[in-house]
């Protein structure tokens, strides 16, 4: 089933990585995988994956490489040195790094990968964890328009919207936009729910109105029940979140161009972590507006 299909190599088997590379599974592909946790190796190689006991036997053999991990340090951790991806991977391999990382790191590592012959694109995604799993994600892409083209077929089996930005670091661009229009989004949804509530409004009508009209969003739709039910257990952690507010705001400043509301934003994020909340999902900004409206949270 799988033989004229090109043989994945998956770093990273995260909250996203985990759901993501058994997707490929299930559309026929042969993946084998590592990551730091043994559980989760295990849990690939129980959904018809293989384990790898280090990057440099998991990449060795294929044709296109997946990183998915938490930020820029790791990915360079992943990518070099002697047992990193680009010393071990064969030359005419395509690494597609679905991170969240800064721009400037997907240009420096698509050039030093194309010096050992490696094809590279950014393709960050949007649609957290759910989206991870309904494989329905929004994946934007940097890179070449041939190598795009060849790893297409492959991205459908994990998102729905699949889009070529422009050159290398592109994608890193338009996910810091995104995350940035995401957690403006959740900040506004949050105070809307604590005027809501202290107003003595039923809160469930209220967002189910407010959904069925230009306030409604997918942010909205994705994240009523967590604020519902106070529920904060991590689809995408404010830790990461707090991590993707410095890319775009230090990727705004290099540009120039003033982000007023989330620079904000990112502050928000950034007390929240420093409250010890870092671990709860990003709808817990919801928290920072309690404590800010004289709630005991």
């Amino acid at each position: 089933m799988s033989s004229n299909l090109p043989k994945v190599a998956w770093i990273g088997l995260g909250i996203m990585g985990s759901p993501m590379s058994e997707n490929l599974i299930k559309a026929g592909y042969d993946v084998t995988g590592h990551t730091l946790e043994q559980d989760k190796i295990d849990r690939l190689v129980a959904a018809g994956g293989t384990g790898a006991s280090s990057i440099a036997e998991a990449v060795r053999d294929a044709d296109v490489v997946i990183t998915m991990v938490p930020a820029s340090p790791q990915v360079e951790a992943v990518a070099y040195g002697p047992d990193g991806i680009l010393e071990n991977a064969k030359r005419g391999a395509l690494l597609v790094d679905m991170s969240s990382i800064t721009p400037q790191t997907s240009v420096d590592l698509a050039q030093n990968a194309a010096q050992k012959g490696i094809r590279v694109l950014d393709a960050p995604v949007s649609g957290g964890e759910a989206g991870a799993v309904e494989a329905v994600l929004s994946i934007m892409v940097g890179g070449e328009q041939a190598d795009f083209d060849a790893v297409k077929p492959l991205l459908e089996a994990l998102g729905r919207t699949i889009v070529l930005c422009g050159p290398h670091g592109s994608g890193q661009t338009v996910k810091a936009a995104n995350q940035l229009i995401v957690a403006v989004n959740i900040q506004a949804c949050a105070e809307a729910v604590v005027f809501l509530e202290k107003s003595g409004v039923d809160l469930t009508a209220a967002l189910d109105v407010l959904g069925g009209g230009l306030a409604g969003s997918t942010v909205l739709a994705r994240k009523k029940d967590n604020f519902l039910k106070r529920d904060f257990a991590p689809g995408f952690r404010i830790d990461l979140h707090h991590k993707d507010m410095g890319i775009v705001t230090d990727a705004a400043r290099n540009v120039g161009a003033a982000l007023p509301v989330g620079g904000v934003v990112a502050q928000l994020v950034a007390s929240l972590r420093a409250q010890g909340d870092g671990g709860l999902d990003h709808s817990a900004l919801l928290r920072s507006v309690e404590r800010l409206s004289g709630s005991q949270v």
